[in-house]
């Protein structure tokens, strides 16, 4: 089954130090819910980037297109959650984010370039995917893992993640690997800080976060990832 946040969500990143995201955790634990899908209060992301043969999507990273999209295959490592095929659209600031379920034959057909023909009851995401390998050439290009700790609110819709220890690797065949091997993608002692809502963000939630004292930005996982090989 496919799902599909038909509205736009707001986006805010912030790149953090290991000492300014210590003190945001220790400030939201008595405020915010975790995630219940959060084992022990976090938990592991692995996604298998696509691009087709131009590199589109890295270089509309690079130059801020508007609008823009990607496609990702996701698991969560160390749990038994499945294995999801997304499509993440950025426009004006907000981004939608339609996922459906696939099987891992499904997953290896694809990091293979070698998609089945989509018909019946495929669900139309990834129809979309399998027309961009025939069309532009998409294939899968780079592995992006970190260290997820998810916060909730349920006002607003309001989902706050501390990105920790985000690394890449371009050996893809290690994609269900238990331990995967990487590279780190930020400087040691950085982070990223993730703010996701609907149509407001509660104030004492701005004023906790202190978000107007620190620097926004569009970081990327797949660019910066990308950027080591390219």
């Amino acid at each position: 089954m496919q799902k599909s946040m038909d509205e736009y969500r707001y986006e805010l990143k912030y790149v953090c130090s290991e000492t300014q995201l210590a003190i945001l955790q220790a400030r939201m634990k008595g405020v915010l819910a975790v995630d219940p899908h959060a084992r022990d209060g976090s938990y592991c992301i692995r996604s298998l980037y696509f691009d087709d043969y131009n590199n589109s999507c890295f270089f509309e990273n690079q130059d801020g297109t508007d609008a823009r999209e990607k496609y990702r295959i996701r698991v969560y490592v160390h749990n038994s959650g499945g294995i999801r095929l997304e499509r993440k659209r950025s426009l004006r600031g907000k981004t939608q984010k339609t996922a459906c379920p696939i099987t891992r034959e499904q997953c290896f057909a694809f990091m293979n370039g070698e998609p089945a023909d989509a018909y019946g009851e495929t669900p139309p995401l990834m129809k979309t995917l399998v027309s961009k390998f025939q069309t532009r050439l998409m294939r899968p290009k780079v592995i992006v893992e970190y260290d997820r700790t998810p916060y909730i609110y349920k006002n607003g819709n309001v989902r706050i993640t501390l990105d920790k220890n985000i690394r890449s690797s371009n050996m893809l065949d290690g994609f269900f690997d238990q331990q995967l091997c990487a590279r780190p993608v930020m400087p040691r002692g950085q982070h990223v800080l993730e703010v996701k809502y609907d149509g407001f963000l509660p104030s004492f939630l701005r004023q906790l976060l202190q978000l107007d004292s620190m620097h926004r930005t569009a970081y990327s996982k797949y660019y910066f990832s990308r950027n080591f090989s390219l």
